[in-house]
């Protein structure tokens, strides 16, 4: 019996490891260089910390369970909720701003589609404790700096939940989340059914409907025409200023929503080719999520990268290391090692496990694509002089240890 992965989730071999390290390891270069520090918080959290933000109905999505203890507990579908979690019950007396990042697994359960798993990761970023426009924009400018580094295309979209709250003001709160995430979701025809059931006034009506359909260069004028000079739509302005001296490329779009009660002000997503459908690589805003989970009124700016969508697109390959497979005879393995420890200080070094015979350790070294073969005879121990060989060129040559060491890393060792 085979038994198989499960529905959902990936099995990732060595060639996409590399890959996935490598776009990795240039996310972490960019998220540090702009003064983030890593965070890592539990795979599994307390059911509530979820519903609490999201919703009952956001239960049907996750893998949650009762462990032992008789616990409602979940895997974590995001990564937002945990880390103001953490923040509340760990960081409440750290300076402020607080600049975090992660790159966690996340579960939810939902229909496998391209772009879409089960089990996914995420990479994100949380400035905690500033509400200016200049925390907005720098969230902004540090999601697309990250994707042009991966060699992505982005169409952002920039837009201002606090104007389309400030248009809503005079409903009740369950109304305006309804609206909300009718507006995120595009739903034309549901907006205006709800509109007409909960009796909107026609002022109203008229404002969202046109403030939402908003979008381009012309969108912010517009909207200072539709609703007049609004504290709403000049912080949004400052915000757009900012990304201008960024050197930013952006899009005004009155219809984000983001759909979550949480999102206060600033919205964005990012858009990527390639993808179909979902085409969506990147989205966030600025909310106030830390007061839900116990803590103070602390404003919040924050994105989600989706890793696994960035690779369906990402196309550059990490340059190759200097692969050496040790080529030994019987009277030498012995002596292979002490050279193969040395030289595993710098590059990755191969040594026979298998007893092979000197022909098929060469054709191993070829097979696994080595950069080099390093060649211990019995005269090469004796004289201190190894043959290297260029499994590309098929050029040999005699070299000291220390010179070898040179050739593969520059470092004179």
């Amino acid at each position: 019996m085979t038994i198989q992965r499960p529905r959902g989730t990936r099995d990732f071999l060595p060639h996409d490891m590399t890959r996935r390290r490598y776009l990795e390891y240039q996310f972490r270069q960019v998220v540090s260089r702009w003064g983030y520090q890593e965070v890592v918080t539990p795979t599994f959290e307390h059911l509530e910390l979820f519903t609490m933000k999201s919703g009952e109905g956001i239960v049907g999505e996750l893998y949650n369970f009762t462990d032992k203890g008789n616990r409602e507990m979940t895997l974590r579908p995001e990564l937002t909720a945990p880390v103001m979690r953490m923040f509340v019950n760990e960081m409440q007396a750290f300076p402020r701003p607080l600049k975090l990042f992660y790159f966690e697994n996340c579960f939810r359960y939902e229909r496998p589609q391209k772009g879409r798993f089960r089990e996914f990761w995420q990479f994100g970023v949380e400035l905690i404790g500033s509400e200016s426009p200049d925390a907005d924009a720098e969230v902004i400018a540090l999601a697309i700096t990250m994707l042009k580094i991966a060699g992505i295309r982005c169409d952002l979209h920039v837009g201002y939940l606090g104007i389309i709250r400030h248009v809503l003001s005079s409903l009740n709160t369950e109304q305006q989340s309804k609206i909300m995430r009718l507006v995120d979701k595009k739903d034309d025809k549901g907006l205006d059914d709800y509109l007409e059931e909960i009796k909107a006034p026609i002022n109203l009506r008229m404002q969202l409907l046109e403030l939402i359909s908003l979008t381009g260069k012309e969108a912010l004028p517009k909207a200072y025409k539709l609703l007049g000079s609004i504290p709403e739509l000049d912080t949004f302005q400052k915000i757009l200023t900012l990304l201008d001296a960024y050197g930013i490329n952006y899009t005004i779009d009155f219809g984000i929503a983001r759909g979550l009660d949480y999102y206060t002000g600033m919205v964005f997503e990012v858009y990527a080719e390639g993808l179909g459908a979902q085409k969506q690589v990147c989205g966030g805003g600025s909310y106030k999520l830390i007061q839900l989970f116990g803590g103070g009124d602390v404003p919040s700016t924050g994105f989600g990268i989706g890793f696994d969508r960035i690779m369906e697109i990402y196309n550059i390959e990490p340059e190759p290391q200097n692969t050496v497979v040790i080529v030994t005879t019987d009277r030498t393995r012995l002596n292979a090692i002490s050279i193969a420890c040395k030289l595993r200080e710098y590059v990755p070094v191969y040594l026979d496990i298998m007893n092979r015979n000197f022909k098929s350790q060469l054709s191993y070294a070829n097979n696994i694509g080595a950069r080099y073969a390093l060649i211990l005879g019995e005269r090469e121990i004796s004289e201190g002089l190894f043959t290297l060989k260029d499994m590309n060129s098929g050029r040999q040559e005699s070299l000291t240890l220390n010179e070898i060491i040179v050739k593969l890393t520059g470092e004179n060792k």
